[in-house]
């Protein structure tokens, strides 16, 4: 996607982490979230960006109409996937995409595995959001990623194809905890020190919470809660700090690279003569 925007100057942004997910948020609206995997996502949250030549890309126009998302570079809207992908290539040398052949017939020794798997979405575990969210097409994509890994990681891809659905399903305020430990497991008692009991799973997250990086719980954008091992910090720890995954009572800081220093460290400043 692109976002237009004035000349010269960088658009402030900040880094945290949500459950399993890596989030980049920009102050002008624009928020990246990565689950560290396959799957990254990208949010418009600030309603003056405009779809009139402010936004444009293979993410479509934020007009909230999905017939013209197909927008090529010059301004056409084409029906053909591979015309509208070619037609924003970063630069001229890069080769045309070709339609890819199927994975299922590809790998066909995956085919049965592949629809055993994925039978979850249409199963009672997604009983309460089929009627919000249709599972057809979140199936096939789960079919086609789960035979298309075919070389390791195989579960990997079948894990973040659900996921996927699961967090369609977040979207439209069906919260389903699917993950079992026989199904896509996330262990988040790794975390926890001996004798405590901080860290939980919570299948539809936490929006927003107090860490090192952001004190003060307030997020720039409105994100939907996010799927992950999450603390619980008591009243006297009340910041997580993001890079000793724990609670603290008190935060270090971060300097301008991005670097964490421990409370009471000594860091030398850029410039000559300059301590802080």
């Amino acid at each position: 996607a692109v976002v237009e925007r004035g000349a010269g100057g960088s658009i402030p942004y900040s880094v945290r982490t949500m459950g399993i997910f890596l989030t980049i948020e920009a102050q002008n609206g624009l928020a990246l979230l990565w689950d560290r995997k396959t799957s990254i996502f990208i949010r418009l949250t600030d309603p003056n960006l405009s779809p009139q030549g402010r936004v444009c890309g293979l993410c479509g126009n934020f007009d909230d109409h999905g017939g013209n998302d197909l927008t090529t570079r010059s301004g056409s809207v084409v029906g053909d996937v591979r015309e509208f992908g070619n037609s924003w290539k970063s630069s001229p040398s890069c080769p045309d995409a070709v339609t890819p052949r199927d994975p299922c017939t590809a790998n066909p020794y995956r085919r049965a595995w592949a629809h055993r798997r994925c039978a979850i979405l249409h199963s009672d575990v997604f009983a309460l959001c089929h009627r919000q969210v249709e599972p057809s097409r979140f199936y096939e994509a789960c079919v086609n990623d789960a035979c298309a890994c075919d070389s390791g990681g195989d579960c990997e891809c079948f894990c973040t194809a659900v996921a996927a659905y699961a967090r369609a399903c977040n979207q439209v305020g069906v919260c389903v905890s699917w993950r079992t430990p026989d199904i896509c497991p996330l262990f988040c008692d790794y975390y926890n020190p001996k004798g405590e009991c901080e860290w939980h799973y919570q299948p539809c997250g936490d929006a927003c919470m107090k860490t090192c990086r952001n004190p003060t719980g307030k997020c720039l954008n409105a994100l939907p809660g996010l799927e992950g091992c999450y603390p619980k910090c008591p009243a006297e720890r009340p910041f997580f700090s993001e890079h000793d995954m724990k609670c603290v009572s008190q935060c270090g800081c971060y300097d301008s690279e991005g670097n964490y220093h421990q409370l009471g460290v000594e860091v030398r400043a850029p410039q000559n003569c300059q301590r802080w």
